[in-house]
């Protein structure tokens, strides 16, 4: 008899309120926005079927990225938890972008939709004004094209604002940056804390990025960008990062833009093992030259 070893899979958690039961890793798409052939798009998908992933997350403003995702989703869309993103903040030009972004994939609604980077004071009051984005995809949902609203940032700041946000409208999902090294801020540590604690007790799905990155880029690297941050490679160290996550039952990780560590991220969630120390994870720090890639600067609106 043959004896087949089938690939582990990821394991799976109730996303919030929304009544799915997500894979704990998310598929972040902004890697395939770049990629300038259909076919490379094609080849890195089925990763996803293969380890049991079923929820991707995208957005208006990742290049091609609703574009290569399309062809996959005429045959599997129902396989997966669908989410987008819009950067615009009136209500008329964010149901503007639903609409497109539902033409772009070929699908008739989407899961989820998010305010993206919804950090800065002037642009939160304008969405959640009476003519703002969030009223705009709140009759969205009404109307069927999306079931449940959230949203994104990015920086140092996002935690307190999701705070402000989350007493101003009841939103589905958040997500933030959440990492080792920028835990080591006493602040945002504390940031972190108190949203967590909000989201536990109001079920809101919380999701995170930036969980292998190492640090920003130096002026004069000439190794090729896939990202607008450096990853760690693949090795213990990324595995660590990806733990240092799962390790808090609340959190799903989102993969990274660079698509070369999709399989290596998937792999080690799959193994998932126990939560790294912080000897251990100071100790990638220190071998890999680490440092927190968002400091309260410029790169808070990315």
């Amino acid at each position: 008899m043959v004896i087949t070893m089938s690939t582990p899979q990821i394991e799976r958690a109730p996303f919030g309120r929304t009544g799915h039961l997500s894979s704990r890793v998310i598929f972040g798409a902004a890697g395939i926005g770049t990629m300038k052939r259909q076919e490379k798009a094609d080849e890195l998908l089925p990763l996803l079927l293969e380890f049991g992933v079923n929820h991707i997350d995208t957005a208006s403003s990742y290049g091609e990225s609703e574009l290569r995702l399309a062809p996959w989703l005429k045959t599997h869309r129902k396989d997966f938890f669908l989410a987008t993103k819009t950067g615009d903040r009136t209500g008329i030009d964010a149901r503007a972008s639903l609409e497109r972004s539902l033409e772009r994939m070929g699908v008739d609604s989407v899961d989820l939709v998010q305010l993206h980077n919804l950090v800065e004071s002037d642009e939160w009051e304008t969405a959640h004004g009476p003519d703002g984005a969030v009223a705009a995809l709140a009759k969205a949902r009404d109307e069927g094209l999306v079931r449940f609203i959230g949203v994104t940032g990015h920086g140092t700041r996002i935690p307190g604002m999701h705070l402000r946000s989350l007493e101003r409208f009841d939103f589905d999902t958040v997500l933030f940056p959440y990492n080792f090294t920028m835990r080591q801020s006493a602040a945002y540590r504390a940031d972190v804390e108190a949203l967590l604690a909000v989201c536990e007790e109001r079920n809101v799905a919380v999701q995170t990025i930036k969980s292998v990155a190492r640090r920003r880029w130096d002026a004069d690297s000439t190794e090729p960008h896939f990202s607008w941050y450096q990853a760690l490679p693949p090795g213990d160290a990324l595995a660590h990062g990806v733990d240092y996550v799962l390790g808090r039952p609340q959190l799903f990780l989102n993969t990274s833009s660079d698509t070369r560590l999709l399989r290596p991220i998937l792999e080690a969630a799959a193994r998932h093992g126990a939560v790294p120390s912080d000897e251990v994870m100071q100790a990638d720090v220190d071998a890999h030259q680490m440092s927190a890639i968002f400091d309260g600067g410029a790169l808070e609106r990315i």
